[in-house]
């Protein structure tokens, strides 16, 4: 009797030890297989631009966003490894936006002014663009602001242009929310000068069909100004993937073959 009692007891005892044996085998073998990551998903940043600048930024006749800015957001963004969407943005509530967190940057033909620093970062400068002076064809005499003195000259408001003409006394400034109404009102003769950013007034001026017969650039550009991409102030994650990518496309000469595709 005994040993009948025994051997079925010896029996499971046996059975429970391999099982645990294999029960701890396995957790060992699926503790010792590799982890496997998720792959960290691609950045993606909204860019504010205000497309009413040709060259610079405009919207074509399929619209779309183009000009050499865009082109060259998308150059930056493919160097660096994220994605980009660009919105058109109207101007007057642009910096607003991008302290409202509405977009991450913007590449909108923007100066870095000092008093723009203190509110927002930039990315390093990516094109000098100096303010000019475009008159009608039919005006002489006239090299620098200082000659338009008792004249009423445009600008695009808030522009380094608008500020410009301010500082120079007896000029009456005109302001658009469009920079291309200023050159509409030039050629009509509503006003005497238009003063903008040289990539700006080059295209209006000099290729335009509707203006480049009435137009015309005088002097030299009369302001040192270098255009950066804006991001919120303290944003150094949008900011150095931004500064990564414009770097790159320096130095590989895409920005230079982007320049004159547009501007030249």
């Amino acid at each position: 009797m005994s040993k009948r009692i025994l051997f079925p007891t010896g029996i499971l005892f046996l059975s429970v030890f391999c099982l645990t044996g294999f029960v701890l085998s396995c957790q060992k073998k699926e503790s010792a297989a590799p982890q496997t990551t998720k792959p960290a998903e691609r950045v993606k940043l909204v860019i504010a631009s205000d497309a009413t600048w040709p060259p610079m930024e405009f919207v074509d006749e399929n619209k779309n966003i183009v000009g050499f800015a865009p082109e060259m957001m998308k150059a930056i963004a493919e160097a660096a490894g994220f994605d980009v969407e660009i919105r058109n943005t109207a101007w007057d509530g642009i910096f607003a936006g991008l302290a409202a967190g509405n977009y991450d940057a913007i590449c909108s033909s923007v100066t870095i002014t000092e008093e723009r620093k203190q509110t927002m970062d930039f990315s390093e400068p990516y094109v000098n663009a100096g303010q000019v002076l475009v008159v009608q064809k039919t005006l002489n005499g006239v090299s620098t602001l200082k000659d338009m003195v008792g004249k009423k000259v445009g600008a695009q408001i808030g522009t380094t242009g608008a500020i410009e003409i301010q500082k120079v006394s007896g000029i009456q400034l005109a302001t658009y929310d469009e920079v291309g109404l200023a050159f509409e009102d030039l050629a009509n003769g509503r006003i005497a000068g238009v003063v903008a950013d040289n990539p700006i007034a080059a295209d209006f001026a000099l290729q335009n069909p509707k203006f480049k017969d009435k137009l015309k650039i005088v002097g030299e550009p009369f302001t040192d100004e270098w255009l950066g991409i804006a991001v919120r102030k303290g944003d150094t994650k949008t900011l150095s993937l931004i500064n990564d990518g414009l770097a790159k496309i320096k130095a590989n000469g895409k920005l230079e073959e982007i320049a004159k595709k547009w501007l030249h």
